[in-house]
């Protein structure tokens, strides 16, 4: 895998990739700190003892289920963007296709399968006991050199073996040699990587906190940041939640969060005459999308929300409404903020990272004509603001913490009176055309995603929060 299908040659990113994911700041600090001896090891000694030393560093002690859901959630998005063109040329033409890596293959599995089709993964087996990886390898060791043969002998009859072969080192000869033609990949890591529309499913969800690749440097740099982008978030959340909202758009310059503001923003609404609040129509990014909305119009806007965690509602400069998913309930509900001023919602039920805008959501259209929509765009350079699978309230902390982010509130001339529910379009028609709007202005795609789609992707359920059932203290009483 490592120099064949992919560019580079070196594993460690995507183990720091677990390391960090599943175990945080202090587990991506001892994988640092036991690379030189790992690269010690593969140089002087041998190859699989560097790469033992990588996986137990990395493994030792973590659930197994949550190395999966890294693996399904986290690696692919990294592994993609490092594919060699012509090694996946030739992987990609044949009709069965069989990848040998040295490699954890509960790691490199999803990707291969899910995203380059591959038939077979023969790969290092991580050991486990009770859930957990141990951090140690089972069967014959780290799959190098003459393991590779004996698994490709094992895996394919005398008489069927494969016809062709790809490899990048001396250690691939021996199962090369079985194969009826066999090609070496020079280390050629100028080229330029497979681009994301040539791969046979595109990447439209991914997860996890770091945007960069964390080589050893990047791995290094952001350990030694975070103390510093979090002490820093803290001061950029302060200043956007106790300030007033015409000066938060002045702060967060001060404080290196650029706002880019482009169209032109509707006045407030005039309650003395009876006109009713706009609507904006926000593409989804980060939880913070309405907050950077209001810093752009100058005051606060209410937003409608879903599975919110409590701290984010708690430091909100702006008021928070939850969605009941009850259609009729959460009309009545935005009907009744409407009356009171303008309020924002983003109908895609949920952030993407990836140049996509989800299916929209219907509902709005039926509620008013008075409508906005608003191309939200955003910049991070270190940390995603966003999350699937962990804690949502670290969501904002994490955005504000990459050194200089940005945020572009575009606002788009006002729905047509002629496009809108009240002309007799239906909701279906006036969310997708807004849908297409919006995407048009981002140079994004339209999909038919949904909520539910990313969750299953990422975490394994459909994003329904479930509430906890009350406690009724007479049972527990036993009265």
């Amino acid at each position: 895998m490592d120099g064949t299908l992919l560019r580079g040659r070196s594993s460690f990113p995507y183990f720091a990739l677990v390391a960090f994911e599943v175990g945080g700041i202090f587990r991506l600090l001892l994988l640092l700190l036991c690379s030189p001896l790992a690269g010690v090891l593969y140089y002087f000694i041998s190859e699989p003892a560097g790469i033992q030393v990588l996986i137990f560093a990395t493994f030792v002690g973590m659930k197994v289920s949550d190395i999966e859901s890294v693996a399904r959630a986290v690696l692919p998005k990294f592994y993609a963007s490092d594919l060699h063109p012509e090694a996946w040329r030739v992987f990609s033409s044949c009709g069965k296709r069989c990848v040998l890596t040295a490699n954890p293959r509960i790691m490199v599995e999803a990707f291969l399968k899910d995203f380059l089709g591959a038939d077979m993964v023969l790969g290092t087996e991580v050991d486990t006991y009770k859930g957990r990886a141990t951090g140690l390898v089972r069967g014959g060791g780290v799959l190098v050199g003459k393991r590779k043969a004996e698994a490709l002998r094992n895996a394919f009859s005398e008489t069927s073996l494969p016809e062709i072969g790809l490899g990048d080192r001396e250690t691939d000869y021996p199962f090369m040699s079985l194969c009826k033609e066999s090609y070496i990949v020079p280390a050629k890591p100028e080229v330029e990587a497979v681009s994301h529309d040539k791969l046979p499913k595109p990447i439209v969800f991914h997860d996890g906190r770091l945007v960069q690749k964390p080589t050893p440097f990047m791995a290094l740099l952001t350990i030694l940041w975070i103390p510093v982008g979090f002490l820093l978030a803290c001061l950029r959340i302060a200043a956007g939640a106790l300030l007033p909202m015409p000066l938060v758009y002045y702060a967060f310059w001060a404080l290196g969060v650029r706002v880019y503001i482009k169209g032109n923003p509707p006045p407030p609404a005039k309650k003395s005459i009876g006109q009713s609040g706009v609507l904006f129509i926000c593409s989804h990014r980060t939880l913070l999308d309405p907050i950077f909305l209001s810093a752009a119009l100058g005051r606060p806007i209410p937003a409608v929300t879903y599975s919110l965690s409590r701290l984010s509602e708690f430091i909100s400069p702006i008021k928070t409404v939850r969605l009941s998913r009850d259609r009729a309930t959460d009309a009545a509900m935005i009907k009744k903020l409407l009356e009171a001023g303008d309020l924002a919602i983003c109908p895609e039920g949920t952030t993407c990272r990836e140049p996509f805008l989800l299916r929209f959501s219907a509902l709005f259209s039926e509620l008013t004509d008075e409508l906005v929509p608003v191309a939200m765009a955003n910049r991070m350079t270190m940390f995603h603001g966003t999350t699937a699978r962990g804690w949502k309230g670290m969501d904002p902390f994490y955005y504000f913490m990459n050194p200089s982010p940005a945020y572009e509130v575009n606002f788009l001339n006002k729905l047509p009176h002629e496009l809108t529910c009240g002309a007799g379009k239906s909701s279906h028609d006036v969310a997708n055309y807004i849908q297409r709007m919006i995407a048009a202005s981002l140079s994004y795609e339209c999909t038919n995603f949904t909520r539910k789609d990313k969750y299953r992707a990422l975490a394994g359920n459909d994003g329904t929060v479930v509430e906890k059932p009350k406690v009724d203290a007479n049972k527990v009483m036993g009265c």
